[in-house]
């Protein structure tokens, strides 16, 4: 009886394990009984929504301003100018004095036909003057007096004044007909042995002797082609070559004149150079007005020895330096003459210098190729400038012992000087320093002008400008173009788009005024096409950011959305990143967590 409990009590302990045994089946790895909270996942889509709402504000706060450029219009700039360079409008007349009657338009056409041999029959590729649309008008007077030339000297300034008052040379007709009026006079004159072409410092020319139609159909052509179109130069047009007149971008030049003393323990020499601004250099200043603003200022410096020592000639009795020594001539260690203060920008400074060798190197003498001593002993480098060497007297070459003295240079030296300074402008602008032209029948003869410049010279000068300014302001204006486009993210600032309108109005404006033969606007408007073209390529901005890419912003300029309301905060793509990985964690985190709260049930229903 004592062993029945016994042997029921594992049976009662048995059943109430089996009671429990869906509790004991319980994993906290897959299953979870209370429901999991979303405050966290609540917590981080918030600050990821933040971030998103925050992005359209960054994306505006690195947005790239860039004002719209008339692409089109700087194409079609670069197009018409390369396929269609700038003629301006001549009219060529000329004047038959003392002949009988002839056809008029025979020998028009004759005049025509030999004016194309000249120039070539291809104008179109020609480069930039007179077009073939130029008009040659010939006419027949018979007063032989009133156009009679003289024999020469002070007779063909007279007829040259004469001239200029009779047929006024393009001061009205331009405004009246369109282009600048050439005129050349043929006076016929039995009793003339030779033949005389003079070339006047206005518009005109004139041919006075025995000279049959023939020749003077020829001389015609000549002056017209070769001197009224050309200037004395082989080819009418040099811009498409690259000859550039050497002006700054900004339409102005630097005439800067120095005095070098090489050593002033021989001699010293100083000049009165306000004589030479205001009597010498002014009428020239105001002559190339309309080509480019110059500006003139003056230095005179001292211990300026050349880079070289030159070699004793003893057939010469002088010291000798020849054109292979020109390249270490100027010695730019110790020529400070860099120094203007006039030069602001990008305007350019053409140097003149008057070089006064030390007593160790007197005198010397630039010997030429051909072996010949050089008469105005100087010499010119292109867009550089010109250098003369002033020997000082003999007389001084034995005081080099005692103190020196300073010397004035003399009104009469002062004019020398000016004078080859003037030829070695005119070469640096593309002329030439003086005319000597001579023919097998007859002789030339060129009146110089006190301006340095005669009025058919300053016209090729205009059109040569004019055309270059306008070239030089396409290609800038073409590599801006390519630049804004290469670079996205380039920022345009207002400034520049207006720079650009307004280059191309003054651009259009001036081929509108060089068809109309106004060849003094048509200069202005060109240079100011080709200054505004090269503000708006050289724009601060513009530099501060040439290289500017979508990486540089992509790097520095992802600002965290807390940029706004104070510096120093974290970059935002570094913290948007983990923004980002930290809510698709939680996420994913949540999702399990719901999974297991949702495994129990099923569990617990299968258990009952």
């Amino acid at each position: 009886m004592a062993e029945t409990p016994t042997s029921q009590t594992p049976n009662l302990i048995t059943k109430s394990f089996n009671e429990e045994d869906p509790v004991t089946e319980f994993d906290s790895n897959t299953m979870r009984r209370s429901k999991p909270g979303i405050k966290r996942l609540l917590l981080v889509l918030t600050v990821l929504s933040s971030f998103i709402l925050a992005l359209p504000f960054l994306l505006k706060s690195i947005e790239i301003y860039r004002s719209p450029l008339p692409f089109d219009a700087i194409d079609s700039l670069s197009k018409d100018v390369k396929s269609n360079p700038l003629y301006f409008p001549c009219r060529f007349r000329t004047m038959f004095v003392g002949f009988d009657e002839f056809s008029v338009k025979r020998l028009e056409f004759e005049i025509l036909e030999s004016m194309g041999k000249l120039r070539g029959y291809d104008v179109v590729n020609d480069g930039c003057g007179c077009g073939s649309s130029s008009e040659v008008s010939v006419t027949i007077e018979f007063d032989v007096n009133e156009f009679a030339g003289g024999s020469g000297g002070d007779d063909d300034n007279v007829m040259d004044e004469r001239l200029h008052l009779v047929l006024r040379d393009g001061d009205e007709s331009e405004s009246l007909t369109g282009g600048k009026v050439y005129t050349v006079v043929v006076v016929k004159k039995d009793d003339e042995v030779e033949t005389r072409v003079v070339v006047g410092k206005y518009r005109h020319a004139w041919v006075v002797g025995n000279v049959l139609e023939y020749d003077a159909v020829t001389i015609i052509s000549d002056v017209f082609v070769k001197f009224f179109m050309k200037a004395g130069r082989k080819e009418e047009g040099l811009v498409h070559q690259g000859q550039f007149l050497p002006v700054g971008a900004d339409g102005s030049v630097v005439l800067s004149f120095s005095l070098l003393n090489a050593n002033p323990q021989d001699w010293i020499y100083d000049w009165d150079f306000k004589r030479i601004d205001e009597v010498l250099l002014a009428p020239v200043v105001d002559a190339l007005a309309p080509i480019a603003n110059i500006s003139v200022e003056s230095q005179v410096l001292y211990h300026t020895p050349k880079s070289s020592f030159s070699p004793w000639d003893e057939n010469l009795q002088s010291y000798v330096f020849s054109t292979k020594d020109l390249p270490f001539f100027v010695n730019s260690n110790e020529w400070h003459l860099d120094t203007s203060i006039a030069a602001g920008g990008r305007s350019k400074v053409l140097q003149f210098v008057v070089y006064v060798p030390s007593s160790e190197e007197w005198p010397l003498l630039l010997q030429l190729p051909n072996g010949e001593i050089s008469k105005t002993n100087g010499f010119i480098s292109p867009m550089w400038g010109g250098v003369i060497v002033w020997n000082p007297p003999s007389s001084l070459k034995s005081l080099r012992d005692k103190n020196p003295v300073r010397h004035m240079f003399s009104p009469q030296d002062l004019q020398e000087i000016f004078e080859v300074f003037m030829g070695q402008l005119r070469q640096l602008l593309g002329l030439n320093s003086d005319y000597t032209y001579v023919a097998e029948s007859h002789t030339y003869k060129f009146l110089a002008s006190e301006k340095g410049f005669t009025e058919w010279e300053l016209d090729v000068l205009s059109r040569h400008h004019t055309c270059s300014n306008l070239i030089s302001c396409a290609t800038t204006l073409g590599s801006l173009s390519t630049l804004v486009l290469s670079l996205p993210r380039m920022i345009i600032m207002d400034e520049i788009g207006k720079q650009v309108k307004f280059s191309l109005e003054a651009a259009s404006l001036a081929q509108s005024n060089a068809s109309l033969g106004l060849y003094d606007a048509s200069a202005g408007s060109s240079r100011q096409a080709r200054a505004l073209a090269e503000d708006a390529f050289f724009h601060p901005s513009i530099m501060s950011i040439s290289y500017y890419s979508f990486e540089h912003c992509f790097a520095i300029y992802s600002f965290s959305y807390t940029q706004f309301m104070a510096s120093g905060q974290p970059f935002f793509l570094p913290v948007s990143m983990h923004i980002i990985v930290a809510a698709a964690r939680e996420l994913r985190r949540y999702k399990k967590e719901k999974a297991k709260y949702l495994a129990w049930p099923v569990m617990e229903k299968k258990s009952n």
